[in-house]
């Protein structure tokens, strides 16, 4: 990679950015509620090198209410579509400073809902013809976003013999990035009241048919990838204040539509993310926890990339995990992954902004542990709070923070 900075080229670098045209210093855009913006639209041949954002947003969800969406030559579908924190690597709308390879973050506090971040891509994004990037405000507010995009152009396509593929299979080229956001909340599991690593636990499974998906990739190209967020919510047994271990899940890998078993078989979630007894807090060049559980009361973010490993397909790839050994833990998994591939690419959308956010932790009532209420007297000025509240408040119709 350093031995690229060397070599000298007739590319032309340029940059996409939100600065204040006028030359004064207003060097952001505001995105109104709904809203779709165009951050760049590039005309090729060339390739994005580094992405920064850094944005504001009253609404503590707006990582996952927020878009980005990437479009290559002129494509009807996008190939990237994920919310904004979790392409970045960071799940849960939780901010957090962490340093991998592909992705940094440098928050202004840590592990903190929808705080201030700024966030780094260095994922290459060749393109043949043209590229196009886009902010979507999902959010009720008004989103400040600022932001650089910095390409190259070049005199020929970095794409083998163009976009499509022309050169054939196993022919050299520069695939097109693609990124796809996908979530169950929560996963649908056998067992959930079965403690995780408990004997109960230990049945086969020889199958994916259960498992989380995390991608499903059709044509010629080649996995790098994937981010994970968990939510746990299984408590121990014998100490209910404590969270259990989420993982246990092998990673399988089906190349060009094999059966059972696959060229990829995992031995646990912990190892997929190339870990060991549980995760850790760190954050590695390839993989380890840009939101670490322990600090945050259960949401952990967790990424691997396959930098010197990528996973090769020629038709085809489906990768899964499991949640839990065998598929048995109801917890909420959502993820993000990275491949890059030739075009067309296999169609997927994404589910509704209302099903993307974050859940919130609430305190749990033991059986029986409530106690008899005491009497209550409402008043009118009770009954007024409560209707104002209804009528102006909980419609966030009302300005201001509450």
């Amino acid at each position: 990679m350093l031995d690229n900075l060397s070599i000298i080229t007739g590319a032309r670098t340029k940059r996409a950015s939100s600065y204040d045209v006028s030359g004064r210093n207003a060097d952001y855009w505001r995105i109104a509620p709904g809203e779709t913006r165009v951050m760049a639209d590039i005309a090729g041949p060339g390739k994005i090198t580094h992405i920064w954002i850094t944005q504001s947003n009253p609404d503590q969800d707006y990582l996952r209410k927020i878009l980005l969406r990437a479009y290559w030559d002129g494509e009807s579908e996008p190939s990237v579509l994920a919310p904004v924190g979790d392409f970045f690597c960071l799940g849960h709308s939780i901010v957090n400073s962490f340093q991998s390879l592909p992705f940094t973050a440098s928050a202004r506090a840590n592990n903190t809902f929808g705080g201030a971040v700024a966030l780094n891509c260095y994922l290459p994004m060749p393109f043949d013809k043209a590229a196009r990037i886009e902010c979507v405000n999902e959010s009720d507010e008004e989103h400040i976003l600022y932001f650089y995009i910095d390409y190259e152009l070049y005199d020929e396509s970095p794409c083998a013999g163009g976009v499509g593929g022309v050169g054939g299979a196993g022919s050299a080229g520069a695939g097109l990035l693609h990124a796809c956001f996908r979530r169950e909340n929560p996963t649908t599991g056998w067992g959930h009241e079965i403690t995780v690593n408990s004997v109960p636990s230990d049945i086969a499974n020889l199958s994916d048919r259960n498992n989380y998906l995390l991608l499903d990739a059709a044509g010629e190209g080649q996995f790098v990838g994937f981010n994970l967020s968990v939510t746990n919510m299984q408590r121990a047994l014998k100490a209910p204040h404590e969270r259990t271990w989420w993982g246990e899940g092998d990673e399988m890998y089906f190349i060009d539509g094999e059966p059972w078993p696959p060229s990829l078989h995992g031995t646990g979630s912990e190892d997929a993310l190339n870990q060991a007894y549980g995760m850790q807090r760190n954050a590695y060049i390839y993989n380890g926890s840009s939101v670490y559980e322990n600090d945050t009361g259960g949401y952990q973010t967790s990424y691997v990339f396959y930098i010197t490993n990528p996973v090769r397909f020629r038709k085809s790839l489906r990768a899964s995990i499991e949640h839990g050994h065998a598929n048995h833990l109801s917890n909420e998994y959502s993820s993000v992954a990275y491949w890059y591939q030739r075009e067309p690419h296999k169609s997927f959308g994404i589910i509704p902004v209302a099903q993307r956010v974050p859940l919130i932790q609430s305190f749990i009532f033991p059986e029986g542990s409530k106690t008899d209420p005491e009497p209550l007297i409402i008043d009118g000025q009770m009954n007024e709070s409560k209707a104002a509240w209804r009528e102006r408040y909980k419609t966030r119709r009302e300005p201001g923070r509450y």
